[in-house]
């Protein structure tokens, strides 16, 4: 029989796991994306921004839901213009309450246009990502994100971070619910392709670089699509994969060594953004036999040796109770996030591993380690206010 201190650890787990499942039963998984009448007010109104979807989600039966957490086997492509209300504070979500919006208060979806296919879908980012010299991002959110969460998300990520290019969402069929965990993993295992085929599809359509910021169970999805462009012999996309951001990676440490070394050690260091007090990830953990997730594992020099740039995150003030969407909802990240993809390289398709830390830095008001290794020597540093 277990001593009373070996089992100590399970009140603290029992609480996290109550507190994940009642969040989970409060929210609702299929919400209103769109209003009817359309909303056409600018009152009040920051910004409006053109969000690219690409989603292997079935088509919701309210057209005003747009997508549920059923998945699909015909993929589709879409844009939505959400606006971005005056009042809005940097990592912060107003999303819309009630039946009536209001877009001086909240991020309002205003319309939406559908594509017959990749190919012309792929066609109108091009034409889009023109204007900031062919630049896209891609956008791949995590578990528990209904299609309007992502959406909003997607928007407030685009907006703080004055990103400037064509934005995508490549949203997967999450079901939205804390109880569904291992659906939503059958379900970023079931985009694999669709992933993979539009970065290809829009490496064809001529942009000149492509940014990748992953969330959570989202880069599992992109590990697991630039395993696969690797085996392929494809895998920095004939030169056009520009910035990798990997933040709360929920993969298993030892999963994710392995993809790494599949896919070798990056031209351009890829991100990861970690945090030691992220509680989604202990949740993760748990239900995988107490194995480390990469976004919250403690060796990053083990980690850095892989070709990364390590932020740690641990010390950085969240804007949410879990700690798992520091990236996003820290004013001072989003901003440095946003910075880094304004910078890139240059668009000269080279990367001094030694200026990236310095390009993270700028913006940053909070102490965050942050550890570069190259195929010559290792990097460490310190970065604060």
């Amino acid at each position: 029989m277990a001593s009373v201190g070996s089992r100590s650890w399970l009140f603290p787990v029992a609480v996290l796991v109550a507190a994940l499942l009642a969040s989970g039963c409060n929210t609702s998984p299929e919400r209103p994306l769109l209003f009817d009448p359309p909303v056409v007010s600018q009152k009040g109104v920051a910004a409006t921004h053109e969000i690219y979807i690409a989603t292997t989600r079935h088509k919701a039966d309210d057209p005003k839901t747009v997508f549920d957490g059923r998945r699909s086997q015909e993929h589709a492509f879409a844009r939505i213009d959400i606006s971005v209300p005056a009042i809005h504070k940097v990592g912060a979500l107003e999303k819309p309450k009630g039946k009536s919006p209001d877009p001086s208060r909240y991020f309002t979806a205003r319309s939406i246009t559908a594509y017959d296919g990749i190919s012309t879908f792929s066609s109108h980012v091009n034409d889009a990502a023109r204007r900031d010299g062919g630049r896209v991002l891609v956008f791949v959110h995590g578990y528990k994100t209904p299609f309007d969460a992502a959406v909003y998300r997607a928007t407030q990520i685009v907006h703080d971070s004055g990103y400037t290019g064509a934005p995508i969402l490549f949203t997967w069929a999450s079901a939205g619910r804390a109880l569904d965990y291992v659906y939503d993993r059958d379900s970023a295992n079931a985009a694999r392709d669709a992933l993979e085929e539009l970065l290809r599809s829009l490496a064809k359509s001529g942009v000149k670089r492509i940014d990748i910021v992953a969330h959570s169970m989202g880069t599992w999805l992109t590990m697991e699509t630039l395993r696969s462009l690797a085996i392929a012999g494809d895998r920095d996309l004939g030169g056009r994969l520009g910035d990798v951001v990997l933040a709360s990676p929920d993969i298993d440490v030892d999963v994710f060594k392995s993809q790494m070394r599949r896919y070798g050690v990056p031209d351009r260091p890829f991100f990861v953004l970690l945090s030691d007090d992220d509680k989604a990830l202990r949740f993760s953990s748990l239900i995988a036999g107490q194995q480390p997730r990469l976004g919250e594992y403690r060796d990053a020099k083990e980690i850095a040796d892989l070709g990364l740039v390590v932020v740690d995150l641990t010390q950085v003030k969240a804007g949410d109770s879990y700690n798992h969407t520091k990236f996003a909802d820290n004013p001072a990240l989003v901003t440095m996030l946003g910075e880094r993809l304004r910078q890139g390289d240059e668009f000269g398709g080279e990367t001094d591993p030694t200026e990236a830390p310095a390009l993270l830095a700028r913006g940053v008001g909070t102490a965050a380690e942050v550890i570069i290794t190259t195929p010559f020597r290792v990097f460490n540093m310190v970065l604060n206010q």
